[in-house]
Formats: structure tokens, C-alpha cells, sequence
């Protein structure tokens, strides 16, 4: 008997000193960390410097270009017949000999008119960025939802081992009296094998639940950005108030105007338009002002150094005026998609916003039916606890009492905290989740 009561003052100061240990977060911090830490973000981030550069080439492409080039030939020995009138000195017939050549040629062009391609492209490219940040806003409410859920599960875990390892104790005081009173012929056997049963139960359900704690504290660390062997405890101040539920009709209002989804795809649609007019744009002629200098020299022959040369290019490609309508059919065909995908997203967000309001609704009923549960499960065991101290129930009803009450005090945790997840969750589909 010594042993056991030293085993259950160990698991207390260990107990104790784990709890000085740990470190206690509000939600507030677990977001403010998950959103610092999340590599979702980051990965979305990346999508929006991709699209800023999409827009920094297409206005690199309306810089003007320059190209150099020289070449240093070696020729066989080819038969010369010159038609310009020669000197007196070279009219004798005297062939030449030519056997290399160099030239040098340095050319540039700026664009002056594409078809109002850049124009339209660049406009197509910043709708883009815009859709782009906005899906990274949505990804940020949505690493906000999970990191909202993971602290409840953080919060649910450590309630219930505090619960379990409370009610541990008093099933190992419950099987010490019985013990002595069986000792004392005061006691069936029977009873005190139920008692020990009992006990044998809990200690299951507790390794269970420090188990789940284990794995909710890595997949916490894991959203917070934290080493793997920090100790968190959550704030248990942060499940304490609750909103109203409001009206369901106005978190749909919300949700559609403060989605960040269906305003992306809104934006992608200007975007999708502005194809159309890029794809046009091959219809036009290109304009370019072009200017260009070669030097060359042929040994024995002749020598250009600097010949130079500037004007204005025309550039028009005939076939696009066949070539060019799949093009604009595959921009329109988009833009139609994106309208479709606009309204399949009206939908998904109707019935999201009513299941998280209805969700909402049903876990503040719980908080109110698990409170008087405990009121009840605390009354019955008081109850029980007395008619069987004056041996009018049995000890099966004394047990299952016990349970009835540890099992009351779980659930109406669980609920206050589910009640916050769903109340957040009910904010993230109606975009207003902060």
C-alpha cells in the first residue's frame, strides 16, 4: 500500500513540474504565430511575386532591344565579277583574290504600336497580381480556421487529462477503503473487484488521453512554427465568451461581399476579358522604330566602317487574319468558365455559411444542456454516493455514477470549446475572420 501512494506522489510532482514547464498561449499568439510560421503562406506569397514579375516582364518587353553580333569568314576562292564601273587601273582584268571577310552589325528597335497587345496584356497581368493576393488572403483565413481548431483540440486534450487523472485519484482513495473495509469483513469481494476494475479502466482512459495531448502538441507546434518538445498549454480564458449567432441571411450578405474567393474570381474574369482584347491585338499591324550599323571589310576588296542606318518598321502578319480567331474563341470559352465557376461558388458559399450558422446554433445549445448535465451528473453522484454510504444501492450504481460524472465534465469542456471553433468557422465562410 506504501508503494502505491509513493507511485501517486510521483505522477503528482511530475505532474507539477510539467505544468511549470509548459508554456501557456492565448489563441491571440497561436494565430499571430501560425500566421508568422505558416509555409502555406509562404508558398502562397511566392504565387504573388510570380505574378509582380509576369508584370515586370511584360514591361521589359516594351524596353527597347539591342543585339550585336560579328562574324570573321573564311572563304574559298570565288570568281569575282563586279558590274560597277572600275577605274582605269583595274580594267586591265585582273582578278581577285579574296579568301576572308569580317562584319560587325549592331541593330535596335523600340516598339511603337502592337496592336494595343501590351496595353491589354499588362492590364490582363495586374488583374492577375490582384487575384493572386487575394487567394493568399484566403489561404491566411484559412491557416487562421486551422490554427483556431488545433488550439480547441490543445485546450479539449489538457481538460481532459486533468479531468481523468482528478478522477483517477479518487478511484485509487475509493479502492484503498474498500480495500481495508473488505479487510474488516465489511466488504464483499465482489465490490472491491468492481472498484479495482474501475480503476483499471481510468488508468486506460488516461494513458489515452495523455496520448492524445502528445500528438496535439506536435500537430500545434507544427501550425505555430515551435520546436517539437515545447510544452503548450492553452489559454482556457479564450473559450470563455460567446457571441450572438445573429442572422443567417446576413452572414450570407457578408460572406458575399467579404469572400475572398468569389473576388478573386471576379477579378479573374476582368482578367479573362482583357485576353480577349490581347488575343485581338493580332489583328493590328506592329510598329517599331528601328535603327542599325554594320561594318565590313573584305580584304583587298573593300571596306565599310560605318555604315549606319534609322527608320520606322511595319510589321503584319497576314495569316492571323485566319489564324487568330481560335485564339479569341479560347478567351471567350475562359471567361465563360469563370462565370460558371462564379456561380458554383454562390452555391458552395450558400450552403457553407448555413452549415457553419446552424453548427453555431447547435453548439451554444450544448454548452446549456452539458451545464445542466453537470449540475445533474454532480447531484446524482452526491445522491448515489449517500444511499450507498447507507447501503441502498449497490456499488455498480456508485461506479456508474462516477463515470456518468467525470464523462459530464468532459463533455461540457469539449463543447465551450467547440463552441469558439464554431463561431470562427462561421467567420472564416462569411470572410470576416480575423
Amino acid at each position: 500500500m506504501l508503494s502505491l501512494t509513493v507511485f501517486f506522489v510521483l505522477i503528482v510532482a511530475t505532474s507539477r513540474s510539467n505544468a511549470q514547464t509548459a508554456q501557456t498561449i492565448t489563441l491571440e499568439q497561436a494565430v499571430e504565430m501560425s500566421l508568422k510560421n505558416s509555409k502555406q503562406l509562404k508558398l502562397s506569397q511566392t504565387n504573388v511575386d510570380l505574378a509582380a514579375l509576369n508584370i515586370r516582364q511584360i514591361k521589359d518587353n516594351q524596353l527597347p532591344s539591342l543585339s550585336v553580333s560579328a562574324s570573321y569568314l573564311r572563304l574559298n576562292s570565288p570568281n569575282i565579277d563586279l558590274k560597277i564601273r572600275q577605274s582605269d587601273s583595274t580594267s586591265s582584268g585582273s582578278s581577285f583574290q579574296v579568301h576572308q571577310a569580317m562584319y560587325g552589325m549592331a541593330s535596335a528597335s523600340l516598339p511603337l504600336f502592337s496592336g494595343f497587345r501590351f496595353k491589354y496584356g499588362l492590364e490582363s497581368a495586374r488583374y492577375l497580381e490582384q487575384a493572386a493576393k487575394l487567394d493568399s488572403e484566403y489561404d491566411r483565413d484559412a491557416v487562421i480556421q486551422n490554427t483556431i481548431s488545433a488550439y480547441s483540440n490543445l485546450y479539449k486534450s489538457k481538460k481532459a487529462v486533468d479531468l481523468v487523472s482528478e478522477n483517477l485519484k479518487r478511484e485509487h482513495e475509493r479502492v484503498v477503503e474498500f480495500t481495508n473495509r473488505e479487510k474488516n469483513g465489511l466488504l464483499a469481494r465482489n465490490d472491491l473487484m468492481k472498484a479495482q476494475l474501475q480503476e483499471s479502466n481510468v488508468q486506460l482512459a488516461l494513458l489515452n488521453a495523455e496520448n492524445d495531448l502528445k500528438i496535439t502538441m506536435v500537430n500545434t507546434g507544427l501550425l505555430l512554427g515551435l520546436p517539437e518538445n515545447t510544452a503548450l498549454v492553452a489559454d482556457s480564458n479564450s473559450f470563455i465568451s460567446l457571441k450572438a449567432a445573429g442572422n443567417v441571411s446576413e452572414w450570407e450578405q457578408t460572406a458575399l461581399s467579404h469572400r475572398k474567393d468569389i473576388a478573386a474570381n471576379g477579378i479573374r474574369q476582368k482578367a479573362a476579358d482583357s485576353d480577349i482584347k490581347t488575343a485581338k491585338a493580332d489583328l493590328y499591324p506592329s510598329v517599331a522604330l528601328t535603327a542599325g550599323y554594320v561594318a565590313l571589310n573584305i580584304p583587298g576588296v573593300a571596306m565599310i566602317p560605318n555604315a549606319m542606318n534609322a527608320g520606322i518598321g511595319v510589321r503584319y502578319d497576314v495569316a492571323s487574319l485566319w489564324k487568330s480567331g481560335t485564339k479569341i474563341e479560347q478567351a471567350r470559352v475562359r471567361v465563360g468558365q469563370l462565370k460558371t465557376n462564379e456561380e458554383i461558388l454562390l452555391d458552395r458559399i450558400h450552403l457553407e455559411v448555413n452549415t457553419a450558422y446552424y453548427n453555431y446554433v447547435l453548439s451554444q445549445r450544448k454548452i446549456d444542456v452539458y451545464a445542466k448535465a453537470v449540475e445533474q451528473a454532480d447531484e446524482n453522484y452526491r445522491i448515489t454516493k449517500n444511499k450507498y454510504d447507507n447501503s441502498l444501492v449497490t456499488t455498480t450504481d456508485l461506479l456508474d455514477a462516477d463515470v456518468a460524472q467525470v464523462q459530464s465534465r468532459i463533455d461540457y469542456e469539449a463543447a465551450k470549446a467547440d463552441a469558439v471553433v464554431a463561431f470562427k468557422r462561421l467567420e472564416q465562410t462569411a470572410g470576416v475572420i480575423n
